[in-house]
């Protein structure tokens, strides 16, 4: 090491174990001149990731591994990667050898010059691609790009970037802001900044992945949907809970469809259609927020039965006082209207507090 680390460089990793050495010796080789660290956050990789990392860092104290149990997504790794280190330049790169690492010395250097707070790799900027993406794959990025800028100012080419690097003092500024949800960290960063980051975007051509397996999965997908959400509605409604009541609007779509198919199809009496409908509402509910709302938490095994049957509890509780809280205000002379909507608002306060601390407790 050339002494105290001038750049950090975060590589979330989840099941990278295949090509931890290989981006070491990347990073290595890009990097020469530099005093750099590099920090592999992992989420508990089956593959034995953290361990390759401990091997390598046995003997470059350039490598250290953090080892992240019961928490996921690669935005809250970054940040707790970022954390830390004292290096005043943060980059952040994917394990999975498909960014340009040898960009990194020219990010440095533009951030040294003092004029910029972030420098961008990107694909949608002339020189930069996509490289051998799929039609539909490049289309979702299209979309997500576009969306991305209905809650962002700045004239960014690709937001949805996961290769950058930032001031440290540009970092810390907006820390306290991010959702830290998802996969996509760049956009929390310009959204919640309590200034307009100073920008730059440098072309890069995006490399197939060699070895193990992509990250994009419906929950990261679910993640961001409600990041757009969360810095649309200024950050006021915790983020689990905006994607709670998500599904539970879902859930009453769902529970309409079953009454009525019960009802009309089956021609069942009206308390044994409600009885089925609400309790495959409640199911799929369940089912949902342990993929997506608690994905971090998620239960497996005997956990998913008597999770199950605990969000059964909570929740009729939940009915118990919609029905309470909505019957009373009725009864003295308020709109039904009214007396609807504050019901639904108690049963869901109380099914996503409940829920919370007994379904998915840590």
């Amino acid at each position: 090491m050339l002494g105290a680390p001038m750049l950090v460089v975060i590589v979330p990793t989840f099941n990278e174990a295949a090509n931890i050495a290989r981006l070491t010796a990347l990073l290595e080789a890009a990097l020469v001149g530099v005093a750099f660290e590099v920090i592999f956050v992992d989420d508990d990789s089956s593959d034995g990731t953290i361990d390759v990392v401990r091997g390598i860092a046995a003997h470059d104290p350039r490598v250290r591994g953090i080892q992240r149990i019961g928490r996921r997504g690669l935005a809250s790794a970054c940040i707790e990667g970022a954390l830390a280190s004292a290096a005043p330049f943060i980059a952040v790169i994917d394990g999975d050898l498909q960014h340009d690492e040898t960009l990194l010395p020219v990010m440095l250097a533009k951030l040294q010059g003092g004029d910029l707070d972030i420098v961008v790799g990107s694909r949608y900027v002339s020189g930069g691609g996509t490289g051998d993406w799929q039609a539909e794959r490049a289309s979702m990025s299209r979309l997500a790009t576009r969306l991305s800028r209905s809650v962002m100012s700045a004239a960014l080419n690709d937001p949805m970037s996961g290769f950058f690097m930032i001031r440290r003092d540009a970092f810390m500024a907006a820390v306290r802001n991010l959702s830290a949800l998802g996969f996509k960290l760049l956009l929390d960063l310009f959204v919640s900044s309590p200034v307009p980051l100073r920008f730059a975007e440098l072309p890069y051509q995006f490399r197939s992945r060699e070895a193990g397996e992509s990250k994009l999965d419906s929950g990261a997908m679910w993640d961001f949907a409600i990041l757009l959400l969360d810095k649309a509605v200024g950050g006021w409604v915790p983020v689990r809970f905006l994607s709670f009541s998500l599904i539970g609007g879902l859930g009453v779509f769902l529970h309409m469809f079953v009454l009525a198919l019960a009802l009309k199809g089956f021609g069942l009496p009206f308390g044994w259609s409600q009885g089925i409908a609400t309790m495959t509402a409640m199911t799929v509910n369940f089912w949902l927020n342990n993929k997506l709302t608690y994905r971090d938490r998620r239960l497996k095994g005997w956990g998913i039965a008597t999770g199950l049957l605990s969000f059964y509890a909570a929740c009729s509780v939940g009915v118990a006082a919609n029905v309470g809280v909505a019957g009373f205000i009725a009864a003295h002379q308020y709109r039904w209207w009214v007396a609807g909507v504050a019901g639904v608002l108690i049963s869901a306060v109380w099914n996503y507090a409940a829920t919370s601390l007994i379904t998915w407790r840590r």
